[in-house]
């Protein structure tokens, strides 16, 4: 993916005479260079009226006005340069690198001196560019390009642009800058997951479900007008001869199977930060088991434990398999992106949204949870879909699991209560593969499945 930024526009270096402000401008400008010789012609000068030499009073002079007049002239001087940014790409999962393609251009029909371009940028991209051009000739152009690479998500503002003017002699400088920038989006690493078919979500687009046509009787048939390309085969006769135009037999619709990922995003439920922390493993999970069910034609939808879900979604959620499922998981990875840790207490909110009907396959991705959350979630557990929980514990996490007294009878409590209500709940250990816990969740769910005699997944 590639997104342009917008043009920059124009920047110009002009004096403005008999501004006091643009005065002190163009002197703050000086180099040290430009310094060095203001003071050494100011003291040549004083030396040569105290020793009445003439000579080295006409060498101070021209020591000492020459820095002010390179900055008179750099600053008088209309420098009108056009800069745009383009990043390639715009959305990058975390870990990986961006490049950022920048492009000036003088569009003035004078020469300009030599440049120096920098970018500003977050800290956590990397250490700021720079770069020096040479005289870029009137209506010329220079490109450059940077890399950045972060390995925490979120929303990074890239810019603005600066540039540095200097006149040949190196004795002045003055900064001009842009006024726009554009914004680098890390999204969560997405792990690739195996088509396993899971209870609840392996009948992709419904089959066995109530379908969304009634099909009681021919009177129960809602007819449309014909389009190029229907099969004649389908022209409902009664209909046609009642509007007086063609009319054909709609296709049965059948019922998009759902899947609703839950996110605990409680700060109360996760210890530690960073990259490896296992609140981040949560939104990386979450993230990876959205795309894979968007790829798999599902219906999709994120909520977290406030009750809310990505702006734009849909009462049944994203539908997969259609032209704007790249929209969607794009959506929802911009809104992964910025996730943090919430003030909730529980999980109550949650449970008020999903009670309302049938989510279909529930996903969640949990924190530490204590015996009320436990019991909440136990309730969660939809009667006509599956439900699978990944459970962290982020003290073990940051600790041994031998350093954490008590730790793995908890989490054994929590997975037992969550068995026993239906969940296929599994444990996540410290750094384990998403991949590996979604084939044992599915060898899992058959077994209990051929142990109560019931369908196989």
């Amino acid at each position: 993916m590639t997104t342009a930024g917008p043009t920059a526009g124009a920047v110009h270096a002009e004096g403005d005479r008999g501004d006091r402000s643009g005065v002190r401008t163009a002197l703050a400008g000086l180099t040290t260079r430009g310094r060095s010789f203001l003071a050494a012609g100011v003291a040549a000068a004083i030396c040569a009226y105290v020793l009445g030499q003439s000579d080295l009073l006409r060498v101070g002079l021209l020591l000492a006005v020459l820095p002010l007049v390179c900055a008179a002239v750099l600053y008088r001087t209309r420098y009108r340069v056009a800069g745009s940014r383009r990043l390639s790409p715009g959305r990058v999962p975390a870990g990986s690198e961006a490049r950022v393609h920048l492009r000036m251009e003088n569009v003035s029909r004078l020469p300009t001196g030599l440049l120096m371009l920098q970018d500003r940028v977050p800290y956590v991209l990397g250490p700021r560019p720079r770069f020096v051009l040479d005289r870029v000739e009137a209506g010329g152009r220079r490109e450059v390009s940077y890399r950045v690479r972060s390995d925490l998500r979120g929303r990074y503002p890239l810019g603005p642009l600066q540039l540095r003017l200097s006149d040949p002699f190196g004795m002045c400088e003055l900064t001009r800058s842009f006024s726009t920038y554009d914004t680098l989006t890390v999204i969560p690493r997405v792990e690739p997951l195996p088509p396993v078919r899971l209870s609840g979500e392996a009948k992709g687009h419904g089959d066995g479900r109530q379908r969304a046509l009634a099909l009681a009787g021919e009177d129960d048939v809602i007819p449309r007008g014909y389009r190029y390309g229907d099969d004649l085969r389908r022209v409902h006769w009664r209909s046609t001869a009642r509007y007086g135009e063609l009319m054909v037999r709609r296709e049965e619709q059948p019922q998009r199977a759902r899947c609703t990922v839950l996110l605990d995003t409680r700060a109360v439920a996760y210890a530690g930060a960073g990259p490896d922390s296992a609140f981040e493993w949560a939104v990386s999970g979450a993230a990876s088991v959205l795309v894979h069910m968007l790829e798999r034609g599902f219906s999709v939808r994120l909520l977290t434990d406030t009750g809310t879900s990505v702006p734009g979604e849909g009462s049944d959620g994203f539908a997969g398999m259609s032209q704007e499922s790249a929209d969607a998981a794009g959506l929802m990875m911009d809104t992964l992106a910025v996730v943090d840790h919430s003030d909730e207490e529980g999980l109550s909110r949650a449970y008020d949204v999903l009670r309302g009907g049938n989510e279909g396959l529930l996903v969640a991705f949990l924190g530490d949870l204590d015996e009320e959350q436990a019991a909440v979630l136990a309730r969660m557990r939809q009667r006509g879909g599956g439900a699978l929980a990944f459970l962290l514990d982020s003290g073990t996490w940051l600790r041994e699991p031998a350093d954490v007294p008590g730790a793995s009878d908890r989490r054994g409590e929590r997975l037992r209560m969550l068995r026993e209500a239906g969940w296929t709940a599994l444990g996540v250990p410290p750094g384990a593969s998403l991949d590996e816990l979604w084939r044992q969740a599915d060898r899992e769910r058959s077994g209990l499945a051929a142990a109560s005699g019931g369908e196989g997944p």
